[in-house]
């Protein structure tokens, strides 16, 4: 048995910790605030600030782990490296986690060092200078803080007149000590993929089937499973990123974005060195092991003989209309009356404007009309209220 510190509690953490306590491990989750969902379900929890480095550094004293899994941006990650120095493992490596967490990082290492096809972008830590970026790249364009996670403070930019707007959102949506943004062109794709793909110990890199989905403001919306795909195009995805997670190195599971464009190919997006809030579509059984098992598997060294796609599945998000500490739910009734589908309430204790409370999963054989699934999934998740 080992001792796994995760670093985040929300809801990819909670299914992680499922998968982990299904294979006999012991878990500690960790996050900023109380009754976390992945707390829920963990053996032990502590609460304190990811970005307090000396607070981290006194929990891993504290609990003596095995392993450290970080689910979220905004950690004090360059104390990752003592850790390792210390015998722990850092998943899938605290050069992964370093690189990942900074948009900079991860675009300088796909662009410049490995030379991966990625849109137009440039820097800026400044109005003036994201000015400048703008006039550069051309309308319209993308803006995104360094350091963030599930959309915010992204935005896109179709004229000058949104520039201001812009900035005061990305920065706003910033977390940690970065108060960076990058300007990247905006690229006319046919579609975009989450392609999850996922390195192990012993054993050669795998790929789950192409995950298509759809992000507002680049927060994750809906997913779908297996995304058809041109071959030339799955290839190019499977090859940038089995060299992009090469380069990073360690084990576990990774979702790489990428924009697909038919006419211009495949564009590298970005990387989370993580299970991906898009792949919970794997909840419906759309494979034989979920990106959750998987990413346990990796992590613990244990063989992963294959991965093959069982089902077509979508997923599509709850969210919540209203501000409340004392959330609640109405409509499950009727999701849970839908045949081949199922639901999932994250269990955060606390319920904002447009926060992801929960998720519907719904599935049917390989070769259904993914359209289908997706119109079936959209509307029962829209039947969910919270309350």
């Amino acid at each position: 048995m080992k001792k796994i510190m995760l670093l985040g509690s929300g809801e990819l953490g909670k299914e992680f910790v499922i998968a982990c306590k299904r294979k006999g491990q012991y878990v500690v989750a960790c996050d900023a605030y109380e009754h976390a969902p992945a707390m829920q379900v963990a053996d032990e929890c502590e609460v304190f600030p990811m970005l307090d480095g000396d607070a981290l550094m006194a929990a891993v004293k504290k609990h003596q782990p095995d392993i450290i899994v970080p689910e979220i941006e905004a950690i004090r990650t360059e104390k990752l490296y003592e850790c390792e120095k210390m015998g722990i493992q850092v998943v899938p490596s605290a050069r992964a986690v370093n690189f990942t967490m900074n948009r900079k990082a991860i675009r300088e290492l796909a662009h410049t060092e490995l030379g991966l096809k990625t849109a137009n972008y440039k820097y800026a830590k400044t109005y003036e200078e994201f000015e400048a970026a703008a006039n550069e790249i051309g309308y319209p364009f993308i803006v995104k803080p360094l350091m963030s996670s599930s959309g915010h403070g992204q935005s896109k930019v179709d004229s000058p007149a949104d520039l201001q707007r812009a900035w005061d959102f990305a920065a706003k949506g910033a977390r940690g000590d970065i108060k960076e943004v990058i300007v990247e062109q905006f690229i006319k794709f046919d579609y975009e993929i989450t392609l999850l793909t996922v390195t192990q110990k012993n054993g050669p890199t795998l790929f789950c089937a192409p995950t298509g989905h759809v992000q507002i403001s680049g927060d994750y919306r809906e997913s779908f499973q297996p995304m058809p795909m041109k071959p030339e195009h799955l290839k190019a995805a499977q090859e940038m990123a089995e060299k992009v997670t090469g380069a990073l190195t360690g084990a576990g599971i990774w979702g790489v974005e990428f924009f697909i464009s038919n006419q211009d190919g495949v564009y590298f997006s970005e990387l989370s060195p993580r299970p991906h809030d898009t792949g919970m579509v794997t909840l419906a059984g759309t494979q034989n092991l979920s990106e959750f098992e998987l990413h346990c598997r990796a992590v613990l060294g244990l063989p992963i003989p294959e991965i093959t796609q069982e089902k077509s599945g979508a997923s599509a998000v709850i969210l919540s209309g209203i501000e409340t500490d004392h959330p609640d739910y109405k409509g499950i009734e009727e999701v849970c009356a839908a045949p081949r589908t199922y639901l999932r309430i994250f269990g955060k204790p606390v319920a904002h404007v447009n926060r992801r409370m929960g998720v519907v999963v719904c599935y049917d054989k390989v070769g259904t009309p993914l359209d289908e699934l997706r119109d079936k999934c959209k509307s029962l998740a829209a039947k969910v209220e919270v309350v």
